[in-house]
Order: C-alpha cells, then structure tokens, then sequence
C-alpha cells in the first residue's frame, strides 16, 4: 500500500497531467407530461450513461477503487406522486440485432413519446416528427430503456476491449448487472418487475431470467417476448434442419393473402387453421420421407404448396419441396417486380434485377431507420437535454462477428434456461407478441418453441401468445399498436400478486 503511494507521489506533474480521470455517471432529469388514454400523466426522465465497475479481484487493489467496464445509456420514467414504490411495477426494455439500440421499443410502443408514421406502418415524407403516444405503457409501469455495449451512447470503458462484450454471455452479463445496478440504486428491490425484448432481444431476455436470480438473486414478475426466437433451429435454413421449412409456410401463406397472390379465397385465419394443420401433417411427414416419398405423395404435396404459398408449381418442384425465405421474398411478386420484406412482408421493395436469388435490402429497415434516427436525435437534446457527440449507434455493425461460443456444435438454444426459471419461480408470466407477417421470426416458430418447452402442465397457463396483422415490429402499424397496448397492460395487471 505504502509503495503505491510512494510511486503516485514521486510522479511528475506531466505525468499526473497525462492520467486520465475516472469516468462518472453522467446523467440528466427532467419533468414532463402525456396523456394516456385520455388521462394526463405527469412523469420524470432520468437519461444519460451510469458507469458499470468491476469488483477488484483482490483486496491489495481494493485502494485503487472499482475498474470502469462501460458506460451503459439509459433513459428512465417514472410516474410522478408515487408514494409506494412496492406497488409500481418496473420494465426493463431493450432492443435486438445483435446491435441494436433500444430506440424500436422506446419510440415505437412503450414510451411516453413515439415515431409519426403512417397508419399502416409506411414511412411518411421528410422531414419527420414526433408525437405524444397515448399508447404508452407508463400508465402501467415505470419504464427503463437499455442500450447495450457498443449501441445507441454505451460504450466500453477505456482500456477495456469492446469485443469482449459482443457475444452471447458477455451480453447478458453486462445488461443483467446494469438493472442490478439501476434497481439498487433507485430503490426498486421490492417494485414487481419486468423485462422487455424484441426480437435478439427476446433471447438476451430468456438468458437474462436465469442470470438475474443465478448471479443477483432477483425474481421477474413478468417477461414480454415480441417477435420472439428462443430456438434457433427453427429459423435455421441449413442442410439437413427441415424445420424451418415448416415453421415458415404459415407466415408465406398469410404473406401470399395479403398481396392477392392467392386463388384461395377464405379469411386470414381460416386460411392459416387450414395451413397449419397441413405444415403439421402432410408437409412435416412428406420431409421426413425425403426420397422415399413415392411419385402419388409428391405430387400432392406440391399441389398443396403451391395453392398455400402463391408460387408455381415448377418453382415448388425445382426447390425440392423446400422454400427457403430468401426465395420466397424474391419470388413471390418476381412478375410484379417487386420483393416482399424479411422483417415485415406487407411492405414491398423493388430491386435492379428482376433475376436475382436475393432482395437488395429489407424493405422495413429503409421504411422506419430514417423516421426513428431522426425522432431521436432530436427528442433527447431538445426535450430531455441530454447531449453528446458520439453517433447514436441504432443499428451498429461494430458487434460483428458476435460470439456464440457458448453453443459450439450446435444451434443456439435458450428455451431451457426461461423453462428452469418458470419452474424456478412459477409466478413468472410470459407473454409473447407474433406478427403474422413477421418472415425474421415466424409466428408458428414462436408457437413451436413454446410447445416444446417442457413446462409443466401447472405452468403452461403461465404464457399467454398474441397476435397482430402486421410484422416484426408490428407497433408501426396503429391497429395493432392499440391492440398490443390493450394486452400488455392486461398482461402486466395480470403478473401481478392482487394485494
């Protein structure tokens, strides 16, 4: 101890000078308010970035303090005249990618201020705007956005290698021990509490329900799945792995009905009953035969394919029976000139080359990025007056390659760990939002990974599946905004122990 000191003491002053100072927390609050389905809510909003240390690793360090890791971005609400924090939930929201910020969730359906967009989900003209959402879910909970490393402003600490946190364990390390943080220091040990993800963030969300208890001690009320993938093997299109060729039919029939490609004239659901049933039966088996499907099978098989998915019976033939998504987006309108979206198969795109495998682009990505960066760089320096140079890193490419050596040799799974903790805790509730044009992570993907959770009978009433006529991010579509507002708030009130 003594050497240490003697060392900081016999040091220059230019070598004092070149020390860097200790990063802090650099936060920012102020007061707002909204209304929300017609009654006025006032709330505070605490933004800016918390500093996320490491313990040291032995007490000869113990002088020398804590060791920054990151910087975390976070913006909070909460509901004003609060006087018992036990009784007012919390939700903890994040985003996917890997690499995505936490914006979609934030400016889209939860928060108390969201993107203008058309009602159908398309991208108004330039410029863009914001507008008060009376969808907001902060009539129900206090809500917490979190960016992860290297997304949105959180960054790793100096000295510290940010590709250590672009992996799977990491990931949830890092999240898991910033709501730690956020909870001890706001005082919401005893809040019900609830976790938010979208899409890579549904499966940051399952890892995060066993390590928030295995590491912190800390039990879930409720986790909210939307566009959710737990099972990795049931988007997968490898040699060998079927199972996404069944998983995805449902969401390309809905996808062929909603662009008229379809001689079949029935009711969304009705359409979707019958293809299911078919998916699950007819179609599973005929894959399972492989060339021992005899000529009469066959050809019914590709009868049915081709009245359920729009596509020509020749095409169907040519794939084997198989149609990868790529194909699909590219096929299904070739004659039109268009491609349908990965992301949101309503929306549609239009390439240079009508021959291409492959779409250029993703026609939801171009449809909300522009909107969402411009509504955020705006709301958070003019309204909650947090600023800073950095790029706000939406969607950064940064993460990639991202780590999944946790799964070597095999497909990454994360539907046991939310099975241990509903077992664990069989208060946990789970909901989980599908779009039925959703082509990333299939609806009927979702329902597979659920039906073969393992849970318990007692515990299967726990999850409740939702579903809305739009895509991945099926918020952008104000029918089903106002639906998912409906069911999270009903979901919330329903996770919590009535008093």
């Amino acid at each position: 101890m003594e050497t240490k000191m003697a060392e900081n003491k016999d040091k220059t002053p230019e070598e004092k000078k070149e020390e860097k100072p200790t990063p802090k927390d650099n936060l920012v609050v102020s007061q707002h308010s909204v209304k929300i389905g017609g009654k006025a809510v006032k709330y505070t909003v605490t933004a800016g970035t918390m500093i996320l240390k490491e313990e040291p690793a032995d007490r000869e360090k113990e002088a020398e303090g804590e060791k920054a890791r990151a910087q975390i971005f976070f913006v909070a609400y909460t509901k004003d005249g609060v006087t018992n924090k036990s009784k007012r939930p919390v939700t903890f929201s994040f985003n996917g990618g890997p690499g995505s910020a936490s914006v979609w969730l934030h400016l889209g359906v939860l928060g108390p201020r969201r993107v203008v967009m058309q009602d159908d989900g398309n991208m108004p003209p330039p410029p863009f705007a914001l507008t008060d959402n009376e969808y907001s879910l902060l009539d129900q909970s206090d809500l917490v956005f979190i960016d992860p490393v290297s997304t949105g402003y959180s960054r790793a600490a100096e000295g510290q290698k940010p590709v250590e946190y672009h992996g799977f364990k990491k990931d949830i390390e890092s999240v898991g021990d910033f709501i730690r943080l956020y909870t001890t220091r706001y005082g919401r040990w005893l809040s019900p509490k609830f976790l938010a993800g979208e899409s890579y963030g549904t499966t940051r969300a399952a890892g995060l329900s066993g390590y928030l208890f295995d590491r912190h001690g800390m039990m879930l009320n409720g986790i909210m799945l939307i566009s959710s993938v737990l099972d990795f093997s049931t988007i997968d299109f490898a040699i060998g792995n079927d199972t996404p060729y069944i998983m995805f039919l449902p969401a390309y029939a809905a996808t062929a009905w909603y662009h008229n490609a379809l001689t079949l004239k029935l009711p969304l659901e009705t359409l979707l009953v019958e293809v299911e049933k078919f998916a699950l039966g007819e179609y599973a088996s005929a894959l399972l035969k492989g060339d021992a499907l005899t000529p009469e099978e066959r050809v019914s098989v590709v009868e049915k394919l081709a009245r359920y998915t729009g596509l020509s019976s020749t095409f169907i033939e040519r794939s084997n029976l198989r149609i990868k998504d790529q194909q699909f987006f590219k096929e299904l309108l070739r004659e039109r000139g268009l491609t349908v979206g990965r992301l949101d198969s309503r929306l549609t795109g239009r390439d240079r080359s009508g021959v291409t495998e492959q779409a250029e682009y993703d026609p939801l990505l171009t449809t909300v990025l522009a909107p969402y960066t411009a509504a955020f760089y705006e709301y958070i320096r003019a309204e909650l007056k947090f600023e800073s140079d950095l790029p706000y890193e939406i969607l950064s490419e940064k993460v990639h390659p991202w780590s999944f050596k946790e799964f070597e040799g095999q497909s990454i799974y994360v539907a046991e760990t939310l099975r241990k903790a509903m077992t664990i805790n069989p208060y946990l509730k789970i909901y989980v939002a599908n779009g039925y044009y959703d082509l990333g992570t299939p609806y009927f993907a979702s329902e597979h990974t659920f039906n073969h959770l393992g849970l318990d009978e007692s515990l299967r009433g726990n999850v409740s599946m939702e579903y809305y006529e739009a895509g991945h991010m099926m918020y952008i579509h104000l029918p089903s905004l106002k639906a998912m507002k409906r069911d999270m708030a009903e979901f919330i009130k329903n996770a919590i122990p009535k008093s």
